[in-house]
């Protein structure tokens, strides 16, 4: 934990900065800043320990500023800010991804970098159609996304994905062969499920639909995250995506985990594909590659993706895509000290045996006030409240600052908290965190 004796000395101007996804207004109003962090813990502008019970956003899976990242990113910076990756390279990205492959499903062992979990997606969607492409099947255009899934905010993302203030806000720009799937909750049928619910893998049949009604020839990928966390924590039926892998191999469809946030550790593995026995064709991966310390995303391919692609073009670049910062330096070696930390503490282990834990003391707010839903998985939750009458997401809002104000770090999306804590966190912490939640929902109207 870390201590500060006095308040932050002052708190910058607030006017330049157009924040993301923050109601900005209200934010300036009464800022809620963080100007420190170690372990667990943030420190707040005024002074006070903060339990961050969401690994920052959903990505400091290994806990803050831990010792051998850091000295990982300053030592890296000495050395060489930065190297070009266009018709160049440096050895930090080769070892990274290398590490990487260490842990991805399959033959996922091909990984290509990005600086986010939106370029990501958009990158998986783009070598999807490559692949496509290299195979002469060029007319797999269209894409399968999720009722309620979030895949970031690029235009391929937000296509796919199905938030609807996003896809009407920037509808001007949306891909435009795309379909989805519908979601998997239903709080009627499966309410309060402690892992995955068992109603509910009939829905991955309504892919056969789609297909039927756009012809498999036409399909190039299906994407879907294992477990949706920005819309509130879906957590896939039983049988589900084992449905999904059996309908897209028997079609020659592509399938996508978006694993921007299962990756690295939070359902007990390295990634949600090995938990659930289902290996995907391609996967998404960012914020807990290493552990937040600098932007940095990447995609897991399969042999049979890469090679078609590359062995298949002729001589030149094979596939016209990348990013300036893609593998930068510091990312990577980030990436390299973080994997090595993963590893040295058994931290998918740890995550595997304080699941059950998490699980417990998550399900004792059933019978709390407001509460109409608990879901879990490994070491992430949700507990959606009953809205208020005619505002939607305002109940939620306050018992988020309300948390804040007691010292404990909670995210909220409409009328759902959800919980994704380091994988560090002891039994003593998640009681505090769940402790916290339980009596400001006794004091929230």
């Amino acid at each position: 934990m870390t201590e500060r004796s006095t308040p932050y000395a002052s708190t910058p101007d607030l006017s330049a900065f157009w924040m993301p996804f923050t109601a900005n207004r209200q934010f300036k109003s009464a800022p809620r800043l963080l100007v420190s962090a170690k372990g667990m813990y943030y420190t707040s502008h005024d002074g006070r320990q903060i339990l961050d019970g969401t690994a920052g956003l959903w990505c400091v899976n290994a806990g803050h500023c831990r010792d051998e990242i850091v000295a990982a990113v300053q030592a890296q910076a000495a050395e060489m800010d930065f190297a070009p990756t266009f018709q160049m390279g440096h050895p930090k990205a080769f070892e990274a991804a290398t590490k990487i492959a260490k842990h991805t499903p399959g033959d996922l062992k091909h990984i290509f970098f990005v600086n986010s979990g939106s370029e990501a997606v958009d990158t998986a969607l783009k070598i999807a159609l490559a692949y496509h492409r290299s195979r002469g099947e060029g007319q797999r255009t269209r894409f399968v996304g999720r009722e309620r899934g979030y895949h970031g905010v690029g235009f391929g993302g937000i296509s796919v994905g199905g938030i609807a203030p996003n896809r009407k806000t920037f509808s001007g720009g949306l891909l435009p062969a795309v379909d989805h799937l519908p979601h998997t909750l239903n709080i009627k049928e499966a309410a309060f499920s402690k892992g995955q619910p068992a109603w509910g893998a009939h829905l991955a049949d309504e892919l056969e639909r789609i297909v039927t009604l756009h012809d498999a020839s036409t399909i190039a990928a299906v994407i879907v995250e294992p477990v949706a966390g920005s819309t509130g924590v879906l957590i896939p039926p039983q049988g589900y995506l084992q449905r999904l892998r059996e309908i897209c191999t028997k079609h020659g469809i592509l399938l996508i985990f978006d694993e921007v946030i299962t990756g690295w550790g939070r359902l007990g593995t390295p990634f949600a594909a090995q938990y659930f026995g289902v290996t995907p064709d391609l996967l998404t991966m960012a914020k807990g590659t290493n552990n937040a310390a600098a932007p940095l995303g990447a995609v897991a391919a399969s042999a049979r993706i890469h090679d078609s692609i590359v062995d298949g073009a002729p001589a030149g670049i094979e596939l016209f895509h990348g990013y300036t910062y893609s593998g930068h330096p510091i990312a990577a070696a980030a990436a390299c000290a973080t994997i090595d930390l993963y590893e040295r503490e058994g931290l998918f282990e740890r995550a595997a045996r304080m699941a059950p834990i998490f699980e417990q003391a998550i399900h004792r707010l059933r019978g709390e006030r407001h509460v109409i839903d608990v879901r879990n998985l490994g070491l992430v939750g949700g507990v959606e409240l009953a809205p208020r009458d005619g505002a939607p997401g305002a109940r939620a809002a306050e018992v988020f600052l309300r948390c804040y104000q007691k010292g404990v770090l909670t995210r909220y999306t409409g009328d759902i908290l959800a919980f994704s804590p380091p994988l560090i966190i002891e039994e003593g912490q998640i009681d505090e965190i769940f402790r916290t939640v339980a009596e400001v929902l006794r004091e929230t109207e």
